[in-house]
């Protein structure tokens, strides 16, 4: 799968200008809502120290264009108008999301507010682009004829597959990646045959997002997400923003070593976290490494061996998943770190268990170090859904300083 480019030169500083000041407050009041669920004008203005009469313009212009709804006037005081609350309409934008990995692909609709509108799922067996892409045409023909959306309020499509990007050696090499993709421009060749928008990132990467709208995240502005799957991955908000890194591969956890000389890694290093946590290395302890449907029945349904092969891959996970973490708060100063992915809930609530007592960080002092994800299965998919809502809606203090 080709990179994702760099940018603009980094030896450039471009100023500010009047409409990307404008849009970053569009954005800025639509995230103050969501957040809030309804808000009157003042307070959004309260929250977000923008000016009365800049907040009002805003309201008028998305109430205009069907993002937003008026509540009933509610009277706040002895004197003056009554305020009328406004809160996000769900029907005002829809978006697609699409996961593709190594054995399904996950397709959904939703609406602004979050909410589900159709999903279909397919499986599929590590796929390559020929097969790929027109499963993906078909599938979003069928999320068209189920949902019942308005086609044209749909803001464009998020695929969200393994990582690493363009990374010589590691994008499409072992059982957690797929082949065929290195040269291939999945989101142009999907706005072609789509005639949408198509956002590309990693699954972990957007399963940060999924949680962050849709999750125990909402109220944290800087958390690392560990998405437990085939491999293991981190999505990364630091400042109530995401962090994708120069190429969107920040985040890339699994190859942290934190074993020298340990398992060998398809990267080519040797004691990789992923090598520990993740469901590849739970099916290896369990034996069950080359049948992976077999391997998630018998997590579903464990007979005595099978609960003593997740005890012991719980004894070996736990201790370097215990460092990455004490690593990444020391590193990042974060909140939290939630956990969540493909493990099955009663195991990764035994895993989160497992780590504690963590070791004394910098990050002692406020609220639980570590949470377990809320956003359920579908949460990559979601998260991809949400890329268009996220690029379209999330404030984006960066643009302030382009031209």
């Amino acid at each position: 799968m080709k990179s994702i480019p760099a940018g603009r030169d980094s030896r450039t500083v471009a100023g500010t200008n009047l409409e990307h000041a404008r849009a970053h407050n569009r954005r800025a009041v639509i995230e103050t809502i969501r957040l809030n669920g309804q808000l009157t004008r003042a307070e959004i203005a309260r929250l977000t120290a923008l000016t009365p009469q800049t907040v009002s313009n805003i309201a008028a212009e998305l109430l205009d264009g069907g993002m937003l709804l008026a509540g009933e006037p509610m009277r706040e005081g002895a004197r003056g108008q009554p305020a009328i609350p406004l809160s996000i309409n769900p029907d005002g934008a829809y978006s697609l999301g699409i996961q593709l990995d190594t054995q399904s692909l996950i397709a959904v609709a939703v609406d602004l507010a979050g909410q589900c509108r159709a999903r279909v799922e397919a499986p599929v067996q590590r796929p390559d682009p020929q097969l790929a892409l027109p499963l993906i045409e078909e599938v979003v023909g069928r999320l068209r004829a189920d949902s019942g959306i308005d086609w044209g309020r749909v803001l464009g499509l998020g695929l969200v597959m393994p990582g690493p990007f363009g990374v010589e050696g590691m994008s499409s090499v072992g059982p957690t990646t797929l082949p065929g993709w290195e040269e291939v421009d999945a989101a142009a060749q999907l706005e072609r045959r789509l005639d949408l928008p198509v956002l590309l990132e990693k699954d972990a990467t957007a399963a940060a997002i999924g949680e962050r709208l849709y999750g125990r995240a909402a109220a944290l502005r800087n958390f690392v997400y560990l998405f437990i799957g085939a491999g293991l991955g981190a999505g990364l908000f630091l400042d109530g923003r995401l962090y994708a890194g120069v190429r969107h591969n920040a985040g890339e956890i699994g190859h942290m070593i934190v074993m020298p000389d340990g398992r060998p890694c398809d990267c080519g290093n040797h004691g990789c976290l992923e090598r520990y946590v993740s469901l590849r290395a739970l099916y290896e302890t369990l034996g069950l490494a080359d049948d992976a449907e077999l391997a998630a029945r018998s997590l579903a349904r464990p007979t005595p061996e099978i609960c003593y092969g997740m005890e012991r891959w719980l004894a070996t996970a736990a201790p370097p998943l215990r460092q990455a973490i004490n690593i990444l708060e020391s590193l990042l100063d974060i909140e939290a770190v939630v956990i969540g992915g493909f493990l099955p809930p009663a195991l990764l609530e035994q895993l989160e268990q497992r780590l504690h007592p963590l070791p004394g960080s910098i990050r002692q002092s406020f609220g639980p170090r570590v949470l377990l994800g809320s956003a359920g299965r579908d949460t990559v998919a979601l998260g991809a859904a949400a890329l268009p809502i996220f690029d379209e809606f999330n404030p984006q203090y960066e643009v302030l300083l382009k031209a």
